[in-house]
């Protein structure tokens, strides 16, 4: 009698046979049959090429020389200020010697071959004396000739005696994300370091500032502010000026000011030591969903007005506080920064067409941009808690605001609820509202005292977003607060 293994082989066999015989489908066949994903051909020219690493060494050996080290001083002499021409004695290793009067320490590159510097405005904020250090060791000492505060950019003035080596400006509309670049800089006071990535993102906003920075995960540290960002081509393409960190050091998240952008203030600065940008005169805000679906928007695209200031452009033009600009000179504004940026890109005294939407309905304003007057904000927030008062389902508690109160605020109007206190975990405190902000409107309705706000709350409805416009010290804000769980 036959094992029963071997039985079992033999009918195995017997199927294995019948289905080697059959007319079924070849692996292959199979296999394609079943693929769900996309894979291209092995003939496709759309395949890249295998390339190995760039060659830095050429690169950096060109542009190096005209990379410089900045530092600025401290003076002993009153009299001593940062615009004497003239050459200083040999470079000296700060890291060697003993304490110094240097209070900043940055990088820079040479743009001119006379001697005009870029670099951050940081690296020479207010400075008695800003010495400048070519990479042979020779130092200068520079003048100041203009800087914006709020692009972080400032050019300096040197004065050698022969023509200098110079970084060519390139064109950070044309930067790709993902390509090769190299950075060049002093950081911790190793000069003229050279390190290499890539482009990570292009227009990464940071809040607080006013550049459309370039992200790269080229190795960027303290010192490297004002270096340059360079390409293959070697071209600046950015300047360097910050990092993303939460140890004080590369985490491979730098920033870098877009050059174009600079090039664009290279002759106001040279000319008028300042930058004048385009105004509308309006504070604007980020829409968040929350905003779209209270103000019956179909998406978060477009800059919210909070406040419309008095004797401003877009006030001539008819502008109101709710109205959602859409778009300038026909191109789209995505959110408020790209509206900061656009307008502050416009000629002065043109005339812009602003769209916005008001009520849901789409108006086109013509608009004059004129220079900016925008005063600086002053924050009126105290610490001292008011009494409080009465209380809302937001877990807010507010109170009348009194004519002592609203003086004491420094606002010029005495109708609305001051916000007294906010219950920590709350809705309100989702959303930001602080004590001792003013609750000027609901739902796009005049607020003048906590009887009417609690009417406004009552008739909102329950389960709808409410949105809320407050007074915070000079500025003016909307903010939605979601409908209680």
């Amino acid at each position: 009698m036959p094992h029963k293994f071997f039985r079992l082989t033999l009918v195995f066999s017997s199927a294995l046979v019948l289905m080697l015989s059959a007319s079924a489908p070849t692996p292959a066949a199979a296999a394609a049959s079943s693929q769900f994903w996309t894979e291209l051909p092995a003939d496709s020219g759309h395949i890249a090429k295998v390339q190995t690493l760039p060659d830095f060494v050429e690169l950096s050996a060109k542009l190096s020389p005209a990379v410089v080290n900045i530092s600025t001083d401290e003076a002993d002499d009153p009299g001593e200020a940062s615009d004497i021409p003239g050459m200083e004695g040999p470079h000296r290793n700060p890291l060697e010697e003993g304490p110094q009067h240097s209070k900043s320490l940055g990088s820079g590159f040479i743009v001119s071959k006379d001697g005009y510097v870029l670099t951050n405005d940081h690296v020479v904020d207010h400075p008695a004396k800003i010495t400048v250090t070519l990479q042979d060791g020779t130092n200068y000492i520079a003048r100041l000739i203009g800087h914006d505060e709020k692009s972080d950019v400032a050019l300096l003035k040197i004065d050698p005696k022969h023509d200098l080596p110079v970084a060519p400006l390139g064109n950070s509309d044309d930067v790709k994300v993902g390509q090769w670049v190299m950075a060049i800089g002093n950081p911790f006071g190793f000069d003229h370091s050279v390190t290499v990535g890539i482009v990570s993102a292009k227009g990464r906003f940071i809040p607080d500032n006013y550049d459309d920075f370039i992200q790269t995960d080229a190795s960027i540290n303290p010192g490297n502010s004002g270096g340059p960002l360079i390409n293959l081509r070697g071209e600046v393409i950015g300047m360097n000026s910050a990092i993303y960190t939460r140890t004080g050091s590369n985490m491979g998240i730098g920033f870098a000011i877009p050059v174009n952008m600079i090039k664009d203030e290279l002759s106001q600065l040279r000319t008028s030591g300042k930058v004048v940008r385009g105004w509308l005169g309006v504070y604007v805000q980020q829409i968040t969903p929350e905003l779209a679906e209270s103000l019956g928007l179909p998406d978060s695209r477009g800059a919210l007005v909070a406040e419309v200031l008095k004797n401003g452009p877009a006030k001539a033009a008819g502008v109101k506080r709710g109205d959602v600009i859409v778009a300038l000179d026909g191109q789209p504004i995505a959110n408020s920064h790209d509206l900061v940026l656009r307008v502050g890109e416009t000629p002065l005294n043109h005339t812009s067409t602003l769209r916005i939407i008001r009520d849901k309905h789409t108006i086109d304003l013509p608009l004059v941009v004129t220079e900016s007057h925008e005063e600086e904000l002053a924050s009126a927030e105290n610490q001292d808690r008011p009494d409080i008062g009465a209380p809302s389902p937001f877990g807010l508690h507010v109170k009348d605001l009194s004519p002592d109160l609203a003086h004491e605020l420094g606002l010029d109007t005495v109708t609305g609820v001051v916000i007294s206190s906010v219950q920590p975990g709350s809705r309100a405190d989702e959303a930001g509202l602080r004590a001792r902000d003013v609750i000027v409107e609901i739902n796009r309705e005049p607020i003048r005292d906590v009887s009417a706000y609690q009417k406004a709350l009552q008739t909102s409805g329950k389960g709808k977003i409410v949105l809320l416009l407050i007074k915070r010290g000079d500025n003016t804000e909307y903010i939605a607060l979601k409908p209680e769980a």
